[in-house]
């Protein structure tokens, strides 16, 4: 089943899109966009579309300052307090569902890290993880991928913002010839996520 809708939050409505496998769902993944990016992105799709059919339930959410049409982000306070409430909501309405993921790409993939124990995660797909801003590694963000949950890291080996290092409970998979936008194969994006969480009993298949 697939449909869009709109979930209020404090900083205003943000926008929902649901892709229910056809049996129950084993896991739920919800995942957020980039920063100017959307939930449209070859990647969100592809893992989307790979992981549907393996049983998971997948949410992708688009944040309210894209949905009121502006591509600059909102202070990172903000994205978090949205998405926080988009995921009491969601868990409320999907109360059979036994597991929660949460992830994104690049700037979706923080708030994903910043906020996964808050709200109950029990793991997190990092796509396109944005280690540190181009040209400046002193300003690394990898203190965000500690979560002390299952991560799971996919990065291209010629993206301006880093790869991150594996760690005990980071994994991360290299993906040859992409930069940040994961463009290049998103299948094979895809298939390393499905893989992932196929290793931990977390689909159906």
């Amino acid at each position: 089943m697939r449909q869009s809708d709109e979930i209020e939050t404090p900083r205003g409505p943000a926008r929902v899109d649901t892709d229910l496998p056809a049996r129950p769902a084993a896991t739920a993944l919800v995942l957020g966009h980039g920063a100017g990016g959307a939930v449209d992105a070859p990647d969100l799709l592809a893992v989307r579309d790979a992981l549907v059919t393996a049983g998971v339930a997948v949410f992708r959410v688009t944040q309210p300052y894209r949905v009121a049409g502006r591509r600059a982000p909102a202070p990172a306070g903000h994205l978090d307090e949205a998405w926080t409430a988009v995921l009491a909501v969601l868990r409320k309405r999907h109360p059979a569902v036994p597991r929660w993921l949460v992830g994104g790409r690049s700037s979706g993939a923080r708030v994903a890290c910043r906020t996964a124990v808050a709200v109950g995660a029990s793991g997190v797909v990092a796509l396109a993880f944005p280690l540190h801003p181009p040209g400046r590694p002193e300003r690394s963000r990898a203190a965000e991928l500690a979560t002390g949950l299952p991560t799971l890291v996919v990065n291209g080996d010629r993206d301006p913002f880093g790869v991150p290092a594996p760690g005990p409970d980071v994994d991360v998979v290299v993906r040859p010839g992409e930069t940040h936008d994961l463009k290049r194969d998103p299948a094979g994006t895809a298939a390393a996520v499905h893989d992932w969480l196929r290793e931990r009993a977390w689909t159906t298949r």
